[in-house]
């Protein structure tokens, strides 16, 4: 009886959590704006602006997602307390193993929803543009580049997110060099920006016959993906466009007609390129958001004149600059240094199994114990 009893008083330690959501997230609002856009959803004229026309859809969408989870948990945890009372006047070892999973699964639904109502930046909401940068150490440090990609791609798949790959540079004999990819999908950029900065990785390195231990660098920036921002101006006489012929995977097409583009935004030098969409159309569109995304983020730094300021806070990509280490010999464990969160299954990790750190950055931010 001790363990039913723990479970329903933690049952009823979420029902506040519950409740304090419902409301936090404008729940009944969020249906009254539901019809409303149904109704313009259903007006003659609604597919004649087809941007404007996808944003609504896009809003619904997202409306209707939070209204739907909210309905969702509140049956789950009827359905959690009406098991509990069966298992109260008749105890059965398979019914109480199901309420467990069952509480389990309902508890970590609330603490995920509760961490995303912290995601309230001007942009956090955004989808995100993650670039990549091997750090020095030639082979080892490309290879680790294309092993961070990777990583970054299953976590974004695993949460639903589309991810594509906008731009790459092969490494000599193997990994990358650079890479751009857009990861689409409410609050991408919210839950990534906390991946920003210089990743460090130490192993024995496949390339290195003798079997040595070495330590390689690759840097991330991420940024909010920005349609239109009034607040920068980007006139056609600062942009130089240069075509050329993509490379890489792609099939026929991409090897067969010059359309990759490289934006060069004249007064900053600032350089962007897609390569990876069929036309040259689609790929100068991509590398256009990537430079207005680069642009906002120098604007609110105040410092528009200053190339270096571009992407971040620059630092070396070297020792001393990680905000993450990721061990796998002699012993494995990822540990971030911001905020001293640790997993041990690296190969996890690898896979994709990021939120335990962004969960315990996004918490640190809120608690005021780390800085933007």
């Amino acid at each position: 009886m001790l363990l039913i009893d723990e479970m329903n008083i933690k049952l009823a330690e979420y029902r506040p959590k519950l409740k304090e959501l419902h409301s936090v997230l404008n729940i009944e609002a969020a249906k009254e704006e539901i019809e409303q856009l149904h109704n313009k959803a259903a007006e003659p004229d609604f597919w004649d602006d087809m941007d404007k026309s996808q944003k609504i859809l896009q809003r619904t969408k997202s409306l209707e997602n939070a209204v739907e989870n909210d309905k969702r948990l509140n049956v789950q945890a009827e359905d959690i307390a009406t098991m509990i009372e069966m298992y109260n006047e008749e105890p059965d070892d398979d019914l109480i193993n199901d309420i467990k999973a069952e509480l389990e699964d309902f508890c970590d639904k609330i603490d995920k929803l509760t961490l995303s109502t912290l995601l309230t930046g001007e942009y956090d909401k955004s989808n995100a543009i993650l670039n990549f940068h091997a750090g020095a150490g030639g082979t080892e440090a490309q290879d680790w580049t294309q092993m961070l990609l990777r990583m970054y791609i299953h976590w974004g798949e695993q949460h639903g997110y589309k991810v594509s790959v906008l731009d790459s540079i092969d490494g000599g004999d193997a990994g990358i060099k650079s890479a751009s990819v857009i990861v689409e999908g409410e609050n991408a950029y919210g839950y990534l920006k906390s991946e920003a900065g210089v990743h460090r990785l130490v192993r024995i390195s496949p390339f290195d016959a003798s079997g040595s231990r070495h330590t390689s660098f690759s840097a991330l920036e991420v940024m909010p993906e920005i349609d239109d921002d009034l607040s920068v101006e980007i006139r056609p006489e600062d942009i130089k466009m240069d075509v050329f012929r993509a490379s890489g995977a792609g099939g026929q097409h991409i090897n067969k007609t010059s359309s990759a583009v490289r934006l060069t935004h004249i007064p900053t030098g600032l350089v962007t390129s897609c390569q990876t969409q069929r036309s040259q159309v689609q790929n100068r569109e991509y590398a256009m958001k990537m430079l207005v995304s680069k642009l906002v983020e120098i604007k609110e730094r105040e410092h528009l004149a200053k190339i270096e300021d571009i992407k971040g806070v620059q630092k070396e990509i070297a020792w001393g600059s990680q905000i993450r280490s990721y061990v796998f010999m002699p012993y494995t464990l990822v540990k971030d240094h911001r905020t001293g969160f640790e997993n041990g299954n690296v190969q996890a990790v690898m896979d994709g199994e990021l939120d335990g750190f962004i969960n315990a950055y996004l918490k640190a931010l809120s608690n005021g114990t780390l800085e933007k």
